[in-house]
């Protein structure tokens, strides 16, 4: 009897042990893979946009941005996409790593222009996206800035024929040590 009392301490204990082992553990999720809990951003809760930092959103290392924009913020379609990022941003975007993609395969881009003085990327299609399509924005061999919190802030050119400029969301992206 009191073999089976001393095995069932020693089971109980490593069954505590393995416990706290697993418990204690961080794991590694898709780091700055979504917008997470924000309480104080001044961005209305159904404007914040989802994003990727692939290569972690590490400060001063290159990485691929892809911004998601949901088919229900695209009632109207697009032709153009604007975005503008804070005047604090101090990383650097490559003009020719920048694609739009839909159903995951890139788009034609008509034009792409980077205009560092007015802080907006601007992306022009060859051919306006329908309405009610999902669309993810990707920016690659980007120079992430120091680390901080960064508003990134999407509007675009309606598809139609009174081209009217609305805006879509807010990417609040965050750049960690």
């Amino acid at each position: 009897m009191n073999i089976i009392k001393l095995i069932s301490r020693y089971v109980l204990a490593g069954v505590v042990l393995a416990g706290c082992a697993v418990g204690g553990l961080q794991t590694s999720a898709h780091a700055n893979g979504n917008p997470g809990l924000t309480i104080f951003s001044g961005v209305d809760r159904k404007d914040i946009l989802d994003y990727y930092l692939q290569f972690g959103g590490r400060p001063r290392q290159t990485d691929r941005y892809k911004l998601y924009i949901p088919s229900k913020k695209l009632p109207q379609g697009a032709a153009s996409f604007f975005i503008s990022y804070p005047e604090y941003f101090d990383g650097q975007f490559d003009k020719q790593q920048m694609e739009v993609r839909v159903k995951g395969k890139a788009v034609p881009l008509k034009d792409v222009a980077v205009d560092k003085e007015s802080r907006i990327i601007e992306l022009t299609l060859e051919k306006a996206i329908d309405p009610n399509t999902s669309v993810e924005v990707v920016f690659s061999n980007v120079k992430n800035p120091n680390f901080g919190t960064y508003y990134f802030v999407c509007d675009v050119l309606a598809s139609g024929n009174i081209p009217v400029r609305l805006y879509v969301g807010t990417w609040i992206l965050d750049i960690e040590n």
